[in-house]
């Protein structure tokens, strides 16, 4: 039987860094988590393969045991359910702090953990993505989301089961726990079957038809603060899911910014090309160019070059924590002329004339290199 890679688990090569190995697990962890994919028995699986990889690969020594023998030489080294390293264990309390306890706008938590009491059938936080505009989440805006939340079936208490009766679970025997053995290492892992309720469902409820909840629809006024971008997620206190005792979780969004025809943002910057014809690079002049506030004045200096950049502190985009503003940073793109008539070719030819030598820089930088070249065939 073919053993699963640990580095193909956590999708990274081989010679990865700790910084790569963690960013990795941070992102695949947070995708898996049992509490954004309820009821998800491969996902789940998923999560434990996932942070199993990362126990091993994230302690040098285990990890040196395991490039040279693989998961066999790892028995009886604490590898396989030894418990986490402490930096494994701040990893881990770091992914859960931003999924559930991180604010990020304010840079606090948000007060409280998401706790998933094992008898309820469903996480009472979510998650949606949210799609703003380019200029709603530049400038902030207040938006209404229509949402579908679960609550409780009153029928069967929430357990899904008919008229509430549960019995028994005849994995666990009712502890909740199993307990599992690798090598000569003997631990206690949550019971997969009832999920560690110690119970499960004898008759499904016909109500809910053995879910356990309902779904419920609603609509979430929110007002998005200045400067928000893509990947950033936002708390709406109390319109999560619903427990059987009528309290409410929170619902969390991700934002997804759509992009500009002009404007390219990158961070709190602000980028814009701006097209140039080569004489007004050449002499010079003062143009105007769109900014997120209306328009600057920009002053093309004599021989402005291709790409050369122009830099406008305190025009870019305001700073989600702190309200500074980043630059608004304008890109010269040279433009040439597509086709030319004959006076334009004339009055061209006299200009190039009138710089002489200058019009010409390809000859006295290549004229060594010909020397050199007719040199290397005399013999």
């Amino acid at each position: 039987m073919t053993e699963l890679d640990y580095y193909e688990v956590l999708e990274v090569s081989k010679d990865c860094s700790g910084a790569q190995l963690k960013k990795s697990y941070r992102k695949l962890a947070m995708k898996y988590h049992p509490d954004r994919n309820p009821d998800d028995k491969e996902a789940e699986e998923k999560f434990k393969l996932i942070n199993e990889a990362y126990q091993v690969l994230s302690d040098d020594e285990k990890r040196s045991i395991y490039d040279r023998y693989g998961k066999a030489g790892l028995e009886g080294q604490g590898g396989m359910g030894g418990g986490f390293g402490a930096s494994s264990m701040d990893d881990i309390m770091d992914i859960f702090n931003s999924m559930f306890g991180g604010s990020s706008f304010g840079g606090r938590g948000f007060g409280r953990q998401s706790r998933r009491d094992p008898s309820q059938k469903y996480a009472l936080d979510f998650e949606v993505e949210l799609q703003l505009a380019f200029h709603e989440a530049i400038f902030g805006c207040e938006k209404k989301i229509d949402i579908t939340y679960k609550t409780s079936c009153n029928d069967c208490k929430g357990t899904g089961a008919k008229d509430g009766k549960m019995q028994t679970c005849d994995y666990c025997g009712g502890q909740g726990q199993v307990l599992m053995r690798q090598g000569p290492m003997q631990f206690a892992q949550t019971c997969p079957k009832c999920q560690g309720q110690g119970q499960s469902v004898k008759e499904a409820c016909g109500s809910c038809r053995g879910k356990g909840y309902h779904e419920k629809e609603d609509t979430v006024t929110v007002n998005i603060p200045a400067g928000v971008d893509s990947g950033n997620r936002l708390r709406a206190q109390g319109y999560g899911n619903e427990d059987r005792h009528g309290r409410r979780g929170d619902l969390y969004m991700t934002f997804i910014v759509e992009e500009d025809e002009n404007f390219i943002r990158n961070g709190n910057d602000i980028y814009i090309e701006v097209p140039v014809f080569f004489t007004q690079a050449i002499l010079g002049e003062t143009i105007s160019i769109p900014a997120l506030d209306g328009e600057l004045e920009l002053e093309l200096k004599q021989s402005t070059k291709d790409k050369e950049q122009f830099v406008f502190d305190g025009e870019g985009v305001a700073d989600v924590h702190s309200g500074r503003k980043g630059r608004l940073i304008a890109q010269i793109k040279l433009v040439l002329p597509k086709k030319i008539n004959e006076a334009q070719k004339e009055l061209l030819e006299k200009l190039q004339e009138s710089y002489g030598v200058e019009s010409r820089p390809h000859k006295s930088t290549f004229d060594s290199a010909f020397d050199r070249v007719k040199s290397w065939f005399k013999n």
